[in-house]
């Protein structure tokens, strides 16, 4: 058995927390990807939900949202993993997160999202709960 505390089965605490934050976070894509449908529609016309998931995984203009659903998955394999996932694990995808929404290096997503902010209250309402839980230092 390691010594090493990174490599311990996750505390419960830190569960909740990133179930918290993959819900959270789940909850601002719901929001980005309705206002993108929405643009999407004003000048394509109206979407049927499969005609939706395709642009979602192949258009370029839904690309953006990607990175966030990327987040999500990540979260979702580590909370279903047979080998439990470990702190530095938690720590990695929080980095992720805070790098994502604080300074991206993707010049798309950052022009994207601050555009999002800007326009919709509830994106910033959503944003601060994601930053809220990526202050909160529970792994």
């Amino acid at each position: 058995m390691s010594d090493n505390i990174s490599e311990s089965p996750l505390p419960d605490g830190t569960l909740r927390h990133l179930r918290e934050l993959r819900n959270k976070l789940l909850h601002l894509h719901k929001i980005l990807l309705e206002m993108e449908r929405a643009d999407f529609e004003r000048a394509a016309g109206r979407l049927t939900s499969g005609e939706l998931l395709q642009l979602v995984i192949n258009h370029p203009q839904f690309a953006w949202l990607r990175m966030i659903s990327a987040l999500v998955v990540e979260i979702d394999e580590m909370l279903a993993a047979e080998e439990p996932a470990t702190l530095n694990d938690v720590q990695n995808v929080l980095s992720q997160a805070r790098a994502l929404f604080s300074a991206s290096t993707d010049d798309v997503f950052n022009e994207k999202y601050q555009a999002a902010l800007q326009r919709e209250p509830e994106v910033v309402m959503a944003h601060s709960e994601v930053a809220k839980l990526l202050r909160n230092e529970q792994a």
